[in-house]
């Protein structure tokens, strides 16, 4: 899993509640297993009409927007099914921190066990920001993790709250998978105890 220390990126707004997983990946999206290819299926019902041209109203069809890495969303984003694919196409698409006053707890659970940064603000700064991007092509913002701020180009800091566990994995880049592989020479070890304490519990197969 890739580490998240700072980024500062271009802002795609999607001003809408309650965005639910279906939206963000349709269901038709959902017969791989990889992480990779999915930034097609990306709001795909918003972003393409029924003859598959992009609809130009929808905020990622904006050339404005083209390399965004930070979706500043509205209340409840990440709602619905607990499909992990949702993770996957957002960092497939180049976005890796989603801003929004609130989250679905199962999607804001797999951002960071997938290596995004989910930022809650309240919904005045979060609505200060819909505010400023709106007028201002090329607008970015700057998320720092360890200090858990996010800034503004003018040099207004909001600060968010983060699990201290959540945070160390993430500025590591570390999964249950990496996490778990930090304990690898005593797992190494206790393997070896049991085959020479219950040698019966491994058959030799060869």
């Amino acid at each position: 899993m890739d580490a998240f220390t700072t980024l500062t990126g271009i802002v795609a707004p999607l001003d809408r509640v309650n965005v639910d997983t279906d939206q963000i990946i349709p269901k038709q999206y959902l017969k791989t297993i990889k992480r990779t290819g999915l930034r097609e299926g990306l709001f795909s019902d918003w972003r393409y009409a029924g003859d598959g041209n992009p609809q130009e109203g929808f905020v990622l069809n904006q050339p404005r927007y083209d390399g965004a890495s930070i979706l500043l969303a509205r209340d409840n984003f990440g709602c619905g099914s607990s499909r992990e694919h949702a993770p996957w196409a957002l960092l497939d698409y180049g976005f890796r921190c989603v801003i929004a006053p609130s989250f679905a707890d199962i999607f804001f659970n797999n951002c960071f066990k997938n290596g995004m940064l989910p930022v809650v603000l309240t919904n005045a700064e979060v609505d200060q920001l819909f505010t400023e991007v709106e007028p201002r092509p090329g607008y970015q913002l700057s998320v720092d993790l360890a200090a858990q701020t996010v800034t503004t180009p003018d040099g207004t800091s909001f600060h968010f709250d983060v699990d201290p566990f959540r945070k160390d994995c993430l500025l590591n880049g570390l999964d249950e998978i990496g996490l778990t592989l930090q304990k690898e020479a005593d797992i190494t070890a206790y393997e070896q105890r049991r085959k020479s304490e219950a040698p019966w519990l491994f058959p030799d197969l060869g």
